[in-house]
């Protein structure tokens, strides 16, 4: 047996319109067509053959502490072509973020239910 790839990461949201507003509007993602009905509210996001899931359904960490860095916690990591595009979105949103302590051109923010996001710019 050979694992190869990364199909999806999931994560958990307690506002699905909250939510969507901050993927779609402020990072520009886009909603797949394929999820199908389930039995909770969600939407799916295409990133080439990865996706991002997110499930409103209660959070079973609700009033963990978190981390202030999203680097040292929990988070999903995404590759962008321009990093200072995207602290100029962040930014003009007032959503806070980091830059990455490693000297790599990346950024950590969180997502409105506190789960962190890591962007990398990758070019070429």
């Amino acid at each position: 047996m050979k694992i190869f790839r990364l199909l999806h990461a999931t994560l958990l949201v307690s506002d699905l319109a909250k939510s969507r507003k901050f993927y779609e509007e402020v990072l520009g993602f886009e909603a797949s067509p394929s999820r199908p009905a389930m039995s909770f509210d969600g939407v799916w996001y295409d990133f080439g053959e990865q996706q991002l899931h997110l499930m409103q359904l209660p959070n079973p960490e609700s009033g963990l502490q978190r981390p202030a860095n999203g680097g040292r916690d929990r988070h999903v990591a995404f590759a962008v072509d321009e990093l200072d595009a995207l602290v100029a979105k962040l930014s003009n949103a007032g959503i806070r973020h980091t830059l990455s302590q490693s000297g790599r051109r990346a950024l950590f923010c969180r997502d409105p239910d506190d789960n962190a996001l890591e962007f990398t710019e990758l070019t070429g």
